[in-house]
């Protein structure tokens, strides 16, 4: 798939990038990701995925743009307050890219549609604000073999990881599942909601632009990502930390003892 002179130019920072080049920008146009979320941290993903000119972007959102959105999910403007978020941010897309392919999927994402919305993209990117979600999505991807970019975030923190748990680790051992990580989703009510804590609106521009950075490494495969690390952020300290995790043998998934 060739680049038209346009986007030879419109690219033209990725391309003199010796890890990127020409090769990894055709990846980036034949590539697919579904972006899980139009809010916070997918209103900055699906910026950057747009402008860094993968081909195809399907976004996942059953919600409307409402005014309180405003203060940190940059791909929605006045104009949009009471438009479905998935429409906005095609809009917004199409403004900043018009090479970018997008879906739009109006729908909250659950067990009997997960597997046909996952069907057909590369990469899935889930920046959603429920563990409900985040835990039937990342299943999913491992029933489908499809890498999983998953991120969250407080009021001044966040967290941001990649799983391939269908590949196998340099000691020959399983990569990890989203549940060698969080074996079980805390008990309602005991993480509060970002209406009830509140957020800072740049964190999720950083974290999303992160995310990003983790899809589009997915797909072109520059250096060295976050596959078995889970990275940290605390912004109210400026403090910034990469742990590593490990694939835990009793994981519901493809632990030893398991059978699906």
């Amino acid at each position: 798939m060739s680049l038209s002179p346009e986007e030879l130019e419109r690219y033209a920072r990725h391309l003199v990038l010796r890890d990127i080049g020409g090769p990894g920008q055709q990846r980036l146009k034949r590539g697919s990701v579904l972006v899980v979320g139009a809010g916070g941290l997918g209103a900055p993903l699906i910026q950057y995925l747009a402008a860094a000119g993968v081909g195809s972007i399907g976004i996942v959102d059953d919600d409307e743009v409402a005014l309180s959105n405003l203060q940190r999910q940059v791909i929605h403007r006045v104009s949009d307050i009471g438009r479905p978020k998935v429409e906005s941010a095609r809009d917004a897309v199409h403004r900043l890219n018009p090479n970018v392919s997008v879906t739009t999927h109006k729908q909250r994402i659950d067990p009997s549609n997960v597997s046909s919305l996952l069907e057909g993209y590369d990469v899935v990117a889930d920046g959603s604000d429920n563990f409900d979600t985040r835990y039937c999505v990342s299943d999913a991807c491992f029933d489908c073999s499809k890498p999983l970019v998953t991120a969250a975030v407080g009021a001044f923190d966040g967290s941001l990881t990649t799983l391939k748990p269908y590949e196998l680790g340099p000691d020959g051992s399983p990569n990890p599942t989203y549940r060698c990580l969080f074996p079980e989703p805390p008990s309602p009510g005991s993480v509060p909601v970002c209406a009830e804590a509140g957020v800072l609106g740049a964190l999720t521009g950083v974290l999303g632009a992160l995310m990003a950075t983790e899809a589009i490494r997915c797909l072109t495969g520059f250096g060295e990502g976050l596959v078995r690390k889970l990275l940290l952020m605390d912004l109210m300290h400026m403090r910034f930390e990469t742990l590593a995790y490990e694939w835990d043998p009793s994981n519901p998934l493809n632990g030893v003892n398991t059978q699906r």
